[in-house]
């Protein structure tokens, strides 16, 4: 059976060869947008990684689980750029992710997990973080509780965890963005549609 360590250098050779041919795009629309996304992913994952030697106790309980599995984040573009920055400015934290943490996009890990399954998560643990920025309108009467000004904007945060056993969760934040800044309407926010594994692929 393949280790962890070779599932994780796998993935990484398949994902540096996408990259090649289809690089990372940021939707972002200013850097302001850009800065609001990287601080709130950035916050929520410093505090999801910091429980990485947790996670590692907590699959003792899984069959065959690897004790030092490899970390998949899943996120956007602008996360991948958010976890590089997280990791470079915070030794602590980079000391306890060592070199068992990767940052890709949902589409990537998806098609990965095709070419190589680990739907037992013997190999990895997957940590999803991303902001879906482009709200419907027609979804808005969702979260009518929480009104919008005008030039305002819902943002959703999705963020969870898969592989981790008893600390596997999952979570929605509703946000909104003003074009300046981002405040939080209201944690854990129930929406319609949320794919088996984590978000949908097209995030709807």
């Amino acid at each position: 059976m393949t280790h962890a360590s070779d599932w994780l250098d796998e993935l990484r050779h398949f994902v540096h060869d996408r990259r090649l041919s289809k690089p990372l795009r940021s939707t972002t629309v200013s850097a302001a947008e850009s800065a609001a996304e990287r601080s709130i992913i950035a916050a929520s994952l410093a505090s999801r990684l910091a429980e990485i030697d947790a996670m590692r106790a907590a699959r003792r309980v899984l069959p065959n689980a690897d004790p030092d599995p490899a970390i998949v984040i899943t996120t956007s573009a602008v996360g991948i750029a958010a976890v590089e920055e997280m990791l470079a400015s915070v030794p602590d934290l980079s000391t306890l992710a060592g070199n068992r943490v990767e940052a890709v996009t949902e589409l990537e890990y998806r098609l990965w997990c095709i070419r190589s399954p680990d739907e037992g998560f013997i190999h990895h643990v997957n940590v999803w973080n991303w902001i879906k920025t482009a709200i419907p309108k027609q979804r808005w009467a969702e979260f009518s509780d929480y009104p919008l000004a005008g030039g305002e904007a819902y943002w959703l945060h999705r963020e969870g965890c898969s592989g981790a056993a008893t600390l596997d969760r999952r979570g929605c934040h509703l946000w909104k963005w003003n074009g300046r800044h981002a405040a939080l309407l209201r944690a854990f926010v129930t929406e319609r549609r949320v794919g088996p594994l984590g978000p949908s692929v097209d995030g709807a």
